[in-house]
């Protein structure tokens, strides 16, 4: 039997990790994929001057903008897929 020292009798010790709050993971993934953020923005605008023109009787107006809101909605989709693909080539 080789001598060596007795095992511990506490817990292993785990390295420690920083607590990441919600506006340091925010950030960090606003600056991994700016385009998400971005795009979100531009959907609750066009959402809100289309509600906007509907509340005015602008019918015209709010039909474009409902269109130009699933415009914005796909170019957010885009953007999450598209973040999502480069976050796993860059993993491997």
């Amino acid at each position: 039997m080789a001598a060596g020292p007795p095992p511990p009798l506490g817990p292993p010790v785990l390295p420690g990790f920083s607590e990441e709050g919600f506006g340091d993971k925010f950030l960090r993934k606003t600056r991994e994929n700016p385009l998400v953020p971005l795009g979100c923005l531009c959907t609750v605008g066009v959402l809100t001057y289309g509600l906007i023109s509907f509340k005015r009787g602008n019918t015209r107006r709010s039909q474009l903008m409902m269109r130009a809101r699933i415009l914005a909605q796909g170019f957010t989709f885009a953007a999450l897929l598209g973040g999502m693909v480069v976050t796993a080539l860059k993993s491997r």
